[in-house]
């Protein structure tokens, strides 16, 4: 298990607060989350300048000494892509910590694919040896992240919410095949700087839509220096709500979603078989 958060917004935004402020922040959570459980094996943050990722990670704990929290501080960005790790695939290290990135592409993931060693050949045999070559840990993240790209450059060329869809089911029903008992975890967020997709199975998920500029409750000022002429919109997505007083409202279990053009989040159920998912 790990935890994870994403921002998409059409104007740049501060994402310090969601990050290390707020009440149930991501740095907060990589010291224990909702379930009592510490996600100190490491940490991530990935922000598009120039349409490419620029990742600051570590192999540590969020909460340990001030790199996480400076990270977050200076971020200002349309597209951030954060996480912490709990690791169940792959020793804590650098090679095995998220974001993963490629080119244009930044990815994360919050879950455990079952029966890995065996899933793992599937997944390679079916990605490009370019793409193959790029792997440097052991995580089942980074072997999907790839597979999902060699989807995408192959084509026929699909919406990317379709090729994360199809990709998923793919990998889902390799596991049901092995073993329909064991649950797959498959929270992830995969963007370009200008999509943002996901999905969530098996793990909790909540989004926050805004329509508006406030006064950030936690540091009293706006996070955006707002164009008068733009009407803001951005979307959140959070492993747990952030703030207790705001309408985060949950992503359904066993699904994958996209911020459309209008920055609100669109969403379409993963074709699945029932053994696959768990009560939401």
């Amino acid at each position: 298990m790990c935890r994870l958060y994403a921002l998409r917004a059409n104007e740049p935004t501060r994402v310090e607060c969601g990050l290390v402020r707020s009440q149930n922040n991501l740095m907060l959570q990589s010291e224990g989350d909702a379930e009592g459980l510490t996600h100190g094996h490491g940490w991530g943050v990935a922000d598009y300048r120039d349409h490419l990722p620029m990742i600051e990670k570590q192999a540590w704990a969020a909460y340990h000494g001030e790199h996480f929290a400076k990270s977050a501080a200076r971020i200002y960005a349309h597209t951030v892509v954060a996480h912490v790790r709990r690791a169940t695939i792959g020793a804590p290290g650098m090679e095995n910590t998220h974001p993963f990135s490629f080119g244009r592409f930044s990815f994360a993931h919050n879950g455990t694919v079952p029966n890995f060693a065996q899933i793992r050949p599937l997944i390679l045999e079916r990605t490009d040896p370019l793409h193959r070559a790029e792997i440097r840990g052991q995580t089942d993240s980074e072997h999907m992240f790839y597979y999902l790209l060699t989807r995408w450059s192959r084509g026929p060329q699909t919406s990317l919410l379709e090729t994360l869809r199809e990709g998923l089911e793919q990998i889902i029903a390799w596991c049901v095949a092995i073993d329909p008992e064991r649950r797959i975890g498959l929270n992830v967020v995969l963007s370009d700087g200008e999509q943002l997709v996901g999905s969530r199975l098996n793990r909790t998920l909540w989004f926050l839509e805004r329509d508006e500029i406030i006064d950030c409750a936690i540091c009293g000022r706006p996070h955006v220096h707002h164009t008068p002429k733009t009407a803001y919109r951005a979307v959140e997505v959070a492993s747990e709500p952030l703030t207790p007083d705001e309408p985060w409202k949950g992503v359904p279990n066993g699904s994958v979603y996209a911020v459309d053009p209008d920055y609100c989040l669109h969403i379409k159920p993963l074709r699945l078989p029932a053994a696959s998912v768990a009560a939401a």
